[in-house]
């Protein structure tokens, strides 16, 4: 995974670098993520100050996130909910297109609930 950090406006002591690495590490047994792009901001002028954004290069659409806060710490812990919210519904619906029809469908011959098996003797 290729990851691009950019600072706008954010003091050093701000950044925080290694846990945005270790969030996005944390993604990868749940997608492929080939480039990692992932922006904060800080606009003084703004009310909350802090925004970052994500963008994430994977097989199919890529991914991108957005989140606003007061602090850097809830910015991106917004922001990562986020990003693993979005990655783990992907991975559900291509669970779904893969295998649902198949786990969905009855057997031949089956019927509904066991109430209704029972009622039948």
């Amino acid at each position: 995974m290729k990851l691009i950090l950019q600072h706008a406006n954010v003091h050093a002591a701000d950044r925080p670098d290694r846990w945005i690495e270790d969030s996005l590490s944390a993604l990868l047994p749940l997608a492929r993520i080939e480039e990692a792009r992932v922006r904060l901001e800080y606009v003084p002028e703004a009310s909350p100050p802090y925004r970052a954004t994500a963008h994430l290069v994977v097989p199919g659409p890529d991914v991108r996130v957005e989140a606003v806060d007061h602090t850097v710490r809830t910015v991106f812990e917004k922001l990562f909910a986020a990003l693993r919210a979005r990655v783990v519904e992907r991975a559900a619906r291509r669970l779904r297109r893969a295998f649902g029809d198949h786990l969905l469908r009855r057997p031949a011959g089956a019927t509904g609930s066991r109430a209704s098996a029972h009622s039948r003797r």
